[in-house]
């Protein structure tokens, strides 16, 4: 679906005038924020592309560098996402949630159950590039047991691509999944790797129906009560970006602000990578769901440049 994100392109555009401002903003001592935001928060990923390549030519120098020099915190980390293409942006993120002692689950959860296959594939070949290593064996050698197995699944972008929808075989997959989790002791948790991971969406969605007529409960419910951990977290987000993609990433952003404290590398990552692509829906099924605007969220739960520039990319407070 394209054309559903908050950032378009910018017109007129001239690269090279986006890259004396930002030079401007960051010579001599301090920084101007508010020039850095008003470029790059205003252009799409393939024009500040050409805004990266304008500056090494004319400066002789790495933008990234330079802003991530200047910058800090929240604000930088915004701001270096921006800079990256989306399947860079991907791979640097899964990288991070690997590296160094412990694993950040849930950022391998959030990109991988909700990529389509034609993503995935492009994120697998920009983490060769940059990492020079596979995607699939950094997973391999961070996760463990049948977590690891479904995320190595989601890694093969083997998802079934087609429209079609055998309701015979939507029926058998429903009884599958039930007899393998509600129906008996222990679960037999292969069974819903193979459909979760390989069933195309239409076929997903009739078996959900039919889940539901077979056991009497949601397949999310039965998920919550036969698994635990990061497990369950991967199975349910499957569910739910196969179910409505924009509800699912609502939710990871008011999980992220509600209550005390913000995962700001959760919010920072949906507002990055989506704001180009849906961020209108998300924003839409966020307030329907929820009651207030996302950017009244953001609003209430950042500050300083970190909020402005996530105010940009969330756009009018709608």
């Amino acid at each position: 679906m394209a054309g559903r994100g908050t950032i378009t392109a910018a017109s007129p555009f001239s690269a090279e005038d986006d890259v004396q401002k930002l030079r401007a903003a960051m010579k001599g001592a301090g920084t101007n924020e508010a020039t850095i935001i008003e470029v790059l928060a205003h252009r799409t990923i393939e024009q500040r592309q050409r805004i990266k390549d304008a500056y090494k030519q004319s400066v002789g120098k790495d933008l990234i560098e330079d802003l991530t020099s200047e910058l800090t915190g929240n604000f930088e980390k915004v701001v270096v996402g921006l800079m990256m293409t989306a399947p860079e942006y991907d791979a640097y993120e899964l990288h991070n949630a690997m590296k160094g002692a412990g694993t950040e689950e849930a950022c391998l959860i959030d990109i991988l159950a909700s990529r389509t296959s034609e993503e995935v594939q492009a994120i697998n070949a920009a983490y060769k590039k940059k990492y020079d290593k596979s995607l699939e064996d950094d997973i391999c050698g961070d996760t463990s047991g049948m977590f690891k197995r479904v995320l190595v699944s989601l890694t093969t972008a083997g998802r079934d691509q087609s429209n079609t929808v055998d309701d015979a075989a939507a029926a058998q997959d429903a009884k599958d999944i039930y007899e393998a989790g509600e129906a008996r002791w222990g679960t037999d948790e292969v069974k819903f790797l193979t459909i979760l991971c390989v069933r195309n969406k239409k076929h997903l969605l009739k078996v959900f129906d039919d889940y539901k007529k077979v056991s009497g409960k949601d397949i999310e419910d039965s998920i919550k009560s036969e698994m635990s951990g990061c497990l369950e977290d991967v199975f349910l987000a499957i569910v739910k970006c196969i179910r409505n993609k924009h509800a699912f990433f609502a939710e990871r952003l008011y999980k992220s602000m509600k209550g005390l404290g913000t995962t700001d590398s959760v919010l920072i990552r949906i507002m990055v990578a989506r704001a180009e692509i849906d961020m209108l829906d998300i924003k839409a099924e966020f307030k329907k769901n929820y009651g207030k605007t996302l950017y009244s969220f953001i609003k209430g739960d950042t500050s300083g440049d970190y909020r402005k520039i996530l105010l940009e990319l969330c756009g009018e407070d709608k």
